[in-house]
C-alpha cells in the first residue's frame, strides 16, 4: 500500500485573500451608489446590475470564508479537512445566478410589454462607471489563483457583471438619444442570459466534484489501461479517480502483479507514471501478487514447540 501527495496552489493563500478583499470593498461601495441611482433613474437594467453586483459581493465574501475553512488542517472525522468548502461556495454562486435569472427575465419581459420612462443619461453615466469598477475588480481577482473553482466562481461573477454594464451602457445611450425605453428591458434580458451561461458552467463543474466524477480530461479507462500496460501488472481492480477539491485529483486502485514481482518497486513506478502522464499525485495503490502466489501465513500448529518461532509471513 502506498500513498503519494502533491497538491496545492501556485499562489499564496494570503495574497489571494488580499486580492479578493480589495475587490469586495470596491464592489460594495459602488453597489450602494448604484442602487440609489437605479431607483432615481427608474432603470431595471441598473437595478439588475446592482443585484448582480450584490451576488458578486456575496460570492467574494463566501469565497473568503471558504478559503479560510479549506485551510483548516485535517483532524478527527474530517480526514481531508474542509477542502470541499470551496466547491460548495462555487455551487451556491451558481444557484444565486439561477434565482437572479428568473427574476430579471420576469421583470425584463414585463417592462417590454409596459415600458416605463427611463432617464437614459443617468443610466449611461452609471454604467460607464460600473464598467471601470468591474474592470479593476476583475483584474484584482485574476491575480489570485483561478485554478480554484471557488475563486473562478467569483471571477465569473465579476466578468459577467462587466459585460452586463456594457449592455446597460448601450441601452442607456439608446434611451438617452432616441427615447426608446424598451432598450433598458432588453439590456436586463441580456444580463439574464449572461448569468444563465455562468450558472451552467459553475453548477456543472461543482457537480462533477461533488458527485466525485473523474477530473476533466482524465478518463478512467485510459488510466486503467496505462497501469495495466506495465510489464509486471496482470490486472487492475477497484479503480477510482476523483477530485477532492480544485487542483487536488486523487486515485485509488488494487493492482495485481506477476509472481515474484517487487511490489514496492512497481508501486513507485506506477505512482511516477500517474504523476507524469495524468498529473495525479495523491495516489493510494494496493499492490499484490497473483492470488495463490503472494504469501502464506504459518499456522500455529506448524511451529516448533520450543525455540524462537519462524518468520510468520513468507513470500
Amino acid at each position: 500500500m502506498g500513498h503519494g501527495h502533491g497538491h496545492g496552489h501556485g499562489h499564496g493563500a494570503d495574497s489571494d485573500r488580499r486580492y479578493l478583499a480589495a475587490a469586495l470593498a470596491l464592489l460594495v461601495v459602488f453597489m450602494a451608489a448604484e442602487v440609489v441611482i437605479g431607483l432615481v433613474a427608474n432603470s431595471i437594467a441598473l437595478i439588475s446590475d446592482a443585484g448582480h453586483m450584490l451576488t458578486d459581493a456575496a460570492s467574494i465574501a463566501l469565497a473568503l470564508i471558504a478559503m479560510g475553512m479549506a485551510a483548516r488542517p485535517a483532524r478527527g472525522a474530517y480526514t481531508f479537512g474542509w477542502k470541499r468548502a470551496e466547491i460548495l461556495s462555487a455551487a451556491i454562486n451558481g444557484l444565486t445566478f439561477v434565482l437572479l435569472v428568473v427574476y430579471f427575465v420576469y421583470e425584463g419581459v414585463r417592462r417590454l410589454v409596459e415600458p416605463p420612462e427611463v432617464k437614459g443619461g443617468l443610466v449611461l453615466g452609471t454604467a460607464l462607471a460600473g464598467i471601470a469598477v468591474n474592470a479593476v475588480a476583475a483584474w484584482l481577482i485574476a491575480r489570485a489563483d483561478r485554478s480554484s473553482l471557488n475563486v473562478e466562481g467569483a471571477f465569473q461573477h465579476i466578468l459577467n457583471d462587466m459585460y452586463a454594464f456594457i449592455a446597460t451602457a448601450i441601452a442607456g445611450a439608446v434611451v438617452w438619444l432616441t427615447g426608446w425605453g424598451r432598450a433598458d428591458a432588453i439590456a436586463a434580458l441580456v444580463v439574464a442570459a449572461l448569468m444563465a451561461k455562468s450558472a451552467y458552467g459553475l453548477l456543472r463543474d461543482a457537480g462533477r466534484v461533488l458527485f466525485e466524477a473523474a477530473p476533466t480530461g482524465v478518463h478512467p479507462a485510459e488510466v486503467s489501461a496505462a497501469i495495466a500496460a506495465h510489464a509486471e501488472v496482470t490486472a487492475v481492480e477497484d479503480l477510482h479517480v476523483w477530485t477532492v477539491t480544485s487542483g487536488f485529483p486523487a486515485l485509488s486502485a488494487h493492482v495485481i502483479v506477476r509472481p515474484g514481482g517487487d511490489c514496492h518497486r512497481i508501486r513507485r513506478e506506477l505512482a511516477e507514471l500517474l504523476h507524469e502522464r495524468f498529473h495525479i499525485d495523491h495516489t493510494t495503490l494496493q499492490v499484490d501478487h497473483v492470488p495463490g502466489t503472494a504469501c502464506r501465513i504459518a499456522r500455529a500448529a506448524d511451529r516448533p514447540a520450543a525455540g524462537p518461532p519462524p518468520a510468520g509471513i513468507t513470500s
